[in-house]
């Protein structure tokens, strides 16, 4: 019985060929692509640091977490382990959880919840269920992790309902459509992969990879603004856009004005 540790030991396998541009990496581009992580967490923290100086604690551990995913990630597909599977799928659930435990607007706290500290505590208690549940077939993992965007999406289309500015409204178009990108790109690789191989071109998840931190620099802006207006009234969000509004391509952040007005 090989060891949980050893090399393709995991319950999946993606569509890339295994060892096919390096002995030591199993899949060569699903590994590398894994950067997007790396340069995501320190721009976030970078570009929205007006947040960052009055929230530090949920930046901070969010960013972190996210740094972990990249590594975790790039651990699994460099050698396709049971423990690199877990360690990847597990990352991204605790980094969820938190998420949600520090901006899940307390709006949408169950009834039975009262304080942020309460939420904390359920938030707690689900992820360590969730994690135990997970080893029962981790092949189902990511399946289940992908279903909780359909729940933000929700979420956003409901904050958004209550905001005016076109401005927040375009970065949520934007975020959706690099989400739209990047779950196309994981559903392609994982439902259409004799397809991809017969054209040499099996490289969908590395795409996934590199279109869900797209997303994720989007995503994170606009949970800050609802926070933001939500938990710090005495300020009002603003969206600026890194380089310039002038640029084609431009990276969103929040910043802070006084005094706060109902968006």
């Amino acid at each position: 019985m090989p060891s949980i540790f050893s090399y393709q030991s995991a319950e999946v396998d993606w569509c890339e060929g295994n060892f096919e541009r390096s002995t030591v990496i199993a899949e060569y581009y699903n590994t590398i692509s894994n950067v997007s992580f790396f340069v995501l967490s320190p721009a976030l923290l970078y570009l929205n640091r007006q947040y960052r100086q009055h929230r530090a604690l949920p930046m901070y551990v969010v960013s972190a977490l996210l740094f972990c995913v990249g590594i975790f990630s790039m651990y699994f597909h460099m050698t396709l382990s049971y423990v690199g599977q877990l360690l990847d799928e597990l990352s991204i659930l605790w980094t969820l959880a938190v998420a949600y435990s520090f901006w899940y607007p307390r709006v949408y706290f169950p009834r039975c919840i009262k304080t942020r500290k309460h939420f904390f505590w359920l938030s707690g208690v689900t992820t360590v269920i969730s994690t135990l549940m997970s080893f029962i077939k981790p092949a189902f993992n990511a399946y289940v992790l992908n279903c909780i965007a359909f729940h933000l999406l929700y979420l956003t289309w409901r904050e958004l309902k209550k905001c005016n500015d076109k401005r927040v409204h375009r970065m949520a178009a934007v975020m959706v459509m690099w989400w739209v990108l990047a779950i196309s790109s994981w559903i392609s690789d994982r439902w259409l992969c004799g397809l991809w191989q017969a054209i040499n071109f099996p490289y969908f998840h590395s795409f996934w990879h590199v279109l869900i931190a797209m997303s994720l620099l989007y995503c994170c802006p606009l949970v800050i603004y609802f926070d933001v207006s939500y938990e710090m009234p005495s300020f009002k969000p603003k969206l600026e856009y890194w380089p310039s509004d002038s640029w084609p391509v431009v990276v969103p952040y929040i910043t802070l004005e006084e005094p706060h007005k109902q968006c």
